[in-house]
């Protein structure tokens, strides 16, 4: 496949549906044709975000919402998987393990958020297919956050009978939101309603469906949330932001690993063999799932939903807003003129000026920049510097395997440099007009005061298990628990709720990790302060430079205990869990309630 032979696409603004005192939209998720390989190469089935009032805005990732600190935004968010012509509902892209505890329609209303039984190994899952939507790092009331049980299918009357048309929680979160906002949900939609009650920052929108938010991330839906304004936010012109013709200089890259058939369609396995070559047996003579894949790792790097994509910047600074948006990828990302050199030479600085929600308290110069999936960095980098013509190109020095900690060729080999090495290309033009914005060096940055002291310390555990059944065959399934003294404690997704701060309260959470790779821990409603990491025996060491800002993902590193501190201010249930997706679908999410 040809690289850097596609500009790289910079979402536009998703089109406000009406406005006032609130912005609203009204967002579907379709299934569409995309080209996503270079020009020459088959187009792409995916699954898209766009505006239901405005005709040619579903891409894959979506048009960026862009949201001003203490104006609301309110959307509508559809499910229209049906067939255009017919109606009927749209079966998934990818296949579904019907044998996880998953949202399950198919189990009727009895069955639904549940796993099902089988007496023999079932083939995948082809009936409609539930969504629900969550701001990530949204600062939501629980019926706006998108809880995993709360989803719904599309509004067609194809459903089969006896199926669940929503999840468990819909019902509840539906009339939570119309006694808060008036209205209530039509029949295969979800509202919700982001406050922006918090500082600027990154945030991105994605599905969150018990069971299956691997797959339907994977087949497309995303999108960033950029919040802007506030008290924590720098006046316009700091950053670099739009030239006067429009041209942007704020790029914001939403970077994700697929694999692809010679089709152009997506490619996800559909047997738990192509992890590990266990071929069975399944159901019902083991506990292993048969088509889970306890993570997976794509041979083709994606920006903005275009392979290996090029882009010309003027010899100036620009702002990056980088997420790491792949499954189960750590990325550790460099500027190099040479590719595929290993180890590579940094060309050009990234000066990160903010974490996942807000502004660092001053500028961090990096080398190298790690993202564990679903962390997002806003950096600067500097162009001026590099003659016309000059080619850099951004590279990801991290694993193509399971990340635990360490540096590029020594705890683990570099990705490929001739394919997931690389990431996208750069190309340096002469600058047209004047450079405007500041330089990293003399930025004085809006950083968002720390969450208050901490009444009280949780002790939380992060695992793997290994088959019951079988020897030596693992992991079954990944676990998020408690901690009873020394002795980890693990505990399903349907387990009572152990995590009950009270409403008002700041709590410091001990994320013990019992495995051997790093979990980046979300917790949904915060954001929180890295705290310290300790590992056994050691002495606790500070965050990083560059995790001082306003968080809401954690890198939790093997074997350690890693500590955040977050302040719980809104009543209800929410979820924290392992943004592996795998992990996540699999049991490794947990819900917790503020009361």
């Amino acid at each position: 496949m040809p690289k850097y032979a596609g500009s790289l696409l910079v979402p536009p603004p998703m089109p406000v549906t009406s406005a006032g005192a609130v912005d609203r939209y009204v967002i579907g998720v379709r299934q569409i044709r995309q080209q996503v390989l270079p020009r020459g190469l088959p187009s792409t089935t995916v699954w898209a975000y766009g505006s239901e009032t405005a005709a040619g805005t579903h891409n894959a990732p979506s048009l960026s919402i862009e949201a001003t600190a203490g104006r609301p935004v309110e959307v509508t968010w559809v499910n229209r998987l049906v067939n255009g012509t017919s109606g009927r509902y749209l079966p998934h892209l990818l296949p579904v393990d019907p044998t996880l505890h998953w949202a399950n329609p198919g189990g009727g209303v009895a069955g639904r958020d549940g796993p099902p039984s089988f007496t023999s190994t079932p083939g995948p899952y082809e009936g409609p297919v539930p969504i629900v939507v969550h701001l990530h790092g949204g600062h939501s009331d629980q019926e706006s956050d998108g809880y995993p049980e709360a989803w719904f299918l599309p509004d067609t009357r194809s459903i089969p009978d006896g199926y669940a048309r929503v999840g468990t929680h819909y019902d509840a979160m539906a009339a939570g939101w119309a006694q808060r906002h008036g209205a209530g949900w039509a029949p295969g939609t979800q509202r919700a309603h982001y406050g922006n009650d918090q500082p600027a920052g990154t945030l991105w929108f994605h599905d969150h469906t018990l069971g299956i938010t691997r797959l339907n991330v994977y087949a497309g839906p995303a999108g960033f949330f950029l919040l802007r304004g506030g008290a924590h936010d720098l006046e316009a012109g700091v950053l670099p932001h739009r030239g006067a013709d429009g041209t942007p200089y704020e790029l914001p890259l939403a970077i994700q690993d697929r694999a692809f058939r010679r089709d152009g369609s997506l490619f996800y396995p559909d047997t738990r063999a192509y992890f590990d070559e266990f071929a069975g047996p399944y159901v019902p003579h083991s506990d292993i799932a048969p088509i889970w894949n306890p993570e997976f790792f794509g041979n083709v790097m994606m920006v903005n939903g275009r392979t290996w994509p090029e882009h010309r910047v003027e010899r100036r600074r620009y702002r990056l807003r980088l997420l790491n948006g792949c499954n189960s990828r750590f990325l550790i990302l460099a500027m190099a003129t040479d590719a595929a050199a290993r180890p590579a030479s940094p060309a050009a600085q990234f000066w990160q000026v903010g974490a996942d929600l807000g502004f660092l308290p001053e500028p961090v110069p990096m080398q190298r920049l790690l993202l564990a999936p679903a962390e997002r960095a806003d950096v600067v980098v500097d162009f001026s510097g590099f003659p016309a013509g000059t080619r850099l190109f951004l590279i990801n020095e991290g694993p193509d395997e399971p990340f635990g900690g360490g540096e590029p060729g020594d705890a683990f080999e570099w990705a490929d440099p001739a394919t997931t090495g690389q990431v996208m290309s750069f190309t340096v033009v002469d600058r047209v007009g004047p450079e405007t914005s500041t330089s990293p060096e003399e930025l004085s940055l809006p950083a968002p005061p720390p969450p208050p002291p901490a009444v009280r310390t949780r002790a939380l555990a992060l695992l793997e298990a290994d088959s019951e059944v079988l020897a030596d065959v693992g992991p079954r399934a990944a676990f998020l628990g408690t901690m009873a003294g020394a002795e980890a404690v693990p505990l399903a997704w349907d387990e009572p709720v152990t995590e009950t701060p009270g409403l008002g309260d700041t709590e410091v959470w001990e994320l013990h990790n019992h495995t051997e790779d790093a979990h980046p821990i979300h917790v949904h409603l915060v954001q929180f302060a890295v705290v310290d990491r300790q590992a056994p025996g050691g002495e606790a060491r500070a965050p990083e430079p560059n995790e001082t800002g306003p968080k809401d993902t954690v890198i939790a590193y093997p074997g350690e205990v890693t500590r955040v501190r977050a302040h719980f201010d809104k009543p209800g249930l929410f979820v924290w869990h392992c943004h592996i997706l795998e992990h996540e679908d699999h049991e490794m999410m947990r819900p917790f309630r503020v009361e």
